[in-house]
């Protein structure tokens, strides 16, 4: 298992090395989208979403909410839906 702060600067490395291909880091083109996930109660919950979603590729960084059964995802891309529900299922629960 990758630790969270690892798994931080794998991120940043990845904006980065956006930023170095083209635009400035701070014109980096990325998007943000906020998922309704059912099931989480607790902060172990979120972990283990931003573990399973922070593992698709272009994901820069991810943010679970428990109680507010949110998941916010900030990637370099538009994420895939079918991708990001496989992901939340592979953590235990359900995107809605």
């Amino acid at each position: 298992m990758i630790s969270p702060r690892k798994r931080s600067e794998e991120r940043a490395a990845r904006a980065d090395a956006l930023a170095s291909a083209g635009a400035p880091k701070s014109m980096s083109m990325t998007t943000t989208t906020t998922y309704a996930v059912a099931g989480m109660t607790c902060g172990h919950c979120e972990m283990s979403v931003q573990e399973e979603v922070g593992e698709l590729e272009g994901v820069l960084e991810v943010s679970a909410d428990h109680a507010t059964g949110q998941v916010t995802v900030t990637s370099a891309e538009p994420l895939d839906r079918a991708a990001v529900a496989a992901a939340v299922e592979e953590a235990g629960y359900t995107l809605t």
